[in-house]
């Protein structure tokens, strides 16, 4: 079993990359499972539509993953109610819409997929190490799926890590998103579990986090700006 995942996708330079890429990188590589990052994949870099969700599945892509920005296009609320291939995180207070865990079958194998928002300098959700605890007192690897991925959808590094050692021999894969730098770290953590703090993203590197980089200096130095935007440089 080969499961590719993929850091955020960011406007619609990282949507391009994404189409005119995947397939060719499946077939190479014998891909069997495709997880993406989708919460910065809108044209304005904020939240997903559904147009953009149906592409990416189009495009070989099996679970889109979001984080704090997944309510950024209004449609998303209605559209996570049916759609069990897009997720928002698993910590979100209760009351929203759609589904942070799903388990999908490849095969003969079944892959549960987790979808977890970090708690420090993020938007406001339950605790991510309870929510965490209460997951893994009801699910176990290899009892009720093949394989667990975990996208951990944080700000800071430490909390990151804490939860990669949290699912050590308990995930096949905790993989950070949102900072959209990718971190030098990968590994095998002590117990089993393939680990990296940030996968980075997909989006035009010539920039900052794949926000047009003028108008973020501008930002920065308090200079004429306007609301971060993608650049739109090829990915």
């Amino acid at each position: 079993m080969k499961i590719f995942f993929l850091g955020d996708i960011v406007g619609r330079s990282g949507c391009l990359s994404v189409k005119k890429n995947l397939h060719k990188i499946i077939k190479k590589n014998d891909i069997n499972f495709v997880i993406v990052n989708g919460e910065n994949a809108a044209d304005n870099g904020l939240g997903i539509t559904e147009k953009i969700t149906n592409e990416l599945f189009d495009s070989g892509v099996q679970v889109i993953t979001t984080g704090n920005h997944v309510w950024d296009q209004k449609e998303t609320a209605k559209l996570i109610e049916n759609e069990k291939r897009l997720l928002r995180p698993n910590n979100l207070s209760s009351g929203y819409p759609g589904n942070g865990f799903e388990i999908f079958k490849v095969g003969d194998f079944k892959i549960g997929v987790l979808n977890l928002m970090g708690n420090i300098f993020m938007k406001k959700c339950e605790d991510v190490f309870q929510e965490s605890i209460n997951f893994l007192s009801k699910y176990k690897l290899k009892k009720d799926f093949d394989f667990l991925v975990v996208d951990f959808h944080g700000e800071i590094t430490s909390e990151k890590m804490a939860i990669g050692h949290l699912f050590d021999g308990k995930a096949s894969l905790v993989v950070g998103t949102h900072t959209h730098v990718p971190t030098n770290d990968t590994r095998i953590l002590s117990k089993g579990t393939a680990y990296q703090t940030d996968a980075g993203m997909c989006g035009d590197y010539n920039s900052v986090i794949g926000m047009d980089k003028n108008n973020s200096l501008n930002r920065f130095m308090k200079k004429n700006s306007v609301k971060h935007f993608p650049s739109e440089g090829e990915a």
